[in-house]
Parts: structure tokens; sequence; C-alpha cells
């Protein structure tokens, strides 16, 4: 009995040694495939870039076009937050269309200060180190985004609020906020109020185009339709 224990026992490691040995050579030939790729940091590094860019551009000529904030639900801009107040008592009085045209011209002024974002993301892109951009390959579907977030922000912002006030003032925006503004002050016991219209829409301005810029990645690391040069395939798959 124990010597055909013994037989069964050794028939059952030889199996599972064959078994592991075949596991090992798919995965060293899958790693031998993928090395055949030469896909090194460097094709790392410069295909995120090249994926950024792509993103920044797509993202950037979509919000600039007409409704590009307005017709989205998703970045559309809506009265601000801080003068909820306001927007309520002027529609209560009948004068919701003021509002309305608000929420218009600041969309209008997103849309045509948008453009300026672009330079200011392509020089953060270029100034990506080699070891943020192999993380960023390895990472979640909008690691770039997220990156290109956390790295042009606070420069975004300062310098998107001097294009951002001249679109403001270019579409009206400004005077139609300043006459509804004056029209809430006038109305009896209110306090009386003026957020900083510029702020506001840029700060919004700027999330909406990064909401953009992450759909654009995604499609470049999800759809293979959307990998369009031989640096983006061989970095994202074919």
């Amino acid at each position: 009995m124990k010597k055909y224990s013994y037989v069964i026992f050794c028939l059952a490691f030889t199996i599972a040694v064959n078994n592991l040995n075949a596991q090992l050579f798919k995965d060293a030939k899958k790693l031998l495939q993928q090395n055949s790729k030469g896909l090194t940091e460097k094709d790392a590094a410069d295909g995120i870039k090249e994926a950024l860019v792509k993103g920044t551009e797509q993202g950037v000529k979509t919000v600039s076009n007409v409704d590009g904030y307005f017709g989205n639900p998703e970045i559309k801009i809506p009265f601000p937050p801080d003068a909820v107040e306001i927007e309520s008592k002027l529609r209560s009085v009948g004068l919701g269309k003021k509002v309305d045209e608000v929420v218009l011209s600041i969309n209008r002024a997103a849309e045509d200060a948008a453009k300026e974002a672009k330079p200011i993301f392509i020089a953060a892109i270029k100034n990506m180190s080699i070891t943020d951009a192999v993380n960023i390959v390895k990472g979640e579907d909008n690691a770039a985004t997220k990156y290109l977030q956390k790295s042009t922000s606070p420069e975004l912002n300062t310098k998107f609020q001097p294009p951002v006030k001249a679109s403001l003032d270019k579409v009206e925006a400004t005077k139609h906020w300043k006459e509804v503004i004056d029209l809430y002050n006038k109305i009896p016991l209110v306090k009386k109020m003026n957020p900083n219209l510029t702020e506001y829409v840029t700060s919004k301005a700027i999330a909406g185009l990064f909401v953009m810029v992450a759909k654009e990645e995604l499609k470049i690391r999800k759809d293979p339709v959307a990998r369009t040069t031989e640096l983006l395939k061989k970095v994202f798959g074919k």
C-alpha cells in the first residue's frame, strides 16, 4: 500500500511540476513578446507626453467651440453658488431672464478664454520627468490628467484669470452681471452682495477643461482607434 501511495505521489508531483513549467513557459513567452516591442522608459515618457498633448489639444478644442461649456451639462457653468440667494430673489420677482443672460454669458466667456490654456498645458507636459511618465503609464485611467491637474492648477489659475476677465467683458457677461447685482441690491432688506465673477468663472472653466482632458485620456487608453500614432500604439497597445 505504501508503495502504491509513493507511486501516486510521484505521479502527482510530476504532473504538478509539468503544469508549473508550462505556466512558467507561457509567462516567459509573454514577457519576451513584451520585451520584443522594445518599450523603453523613454518610449513610455514620450508616449504619455504625446497622449497628453493630444488629449489637451482635443479637450481645449472641444470646450472652445460655441456651446462647448453651455451645451454640455457635465461642465456647464451655473450661476455662482455663493450667489444662490441673488438668483432666487431675482427669479421670484420675475427677473429670471436676467439670470439666464448671466449664465449664458459666463459660459460664452469660458468658451472664448479656454484656448489660452493650451500653451500652459503644453509647457507642463514638456517638463514631465521620465519617472512621472512611467508611473502614469502604469497608473489609473485618469493618471495623466491628475498629474496635469496637480502640476498646472496654480499657474493655470493665475494665467487664466486675465483672458477670462477679457472674455467676460467681450461677451458682455460683466455688463449682465452688474445689472443683476444692481437689481438685487435694490430689493428692500437684502444683504448687499457682489461675488467675484472672474475668480468663479476661472475656477469652473479650468475644472471643465480637466473633465474633457480626462475623457480624451480614457479614449487613448481604452480605444485603439484613438491611438493615431505608432508611439501611442506601442505604449498603450494596438
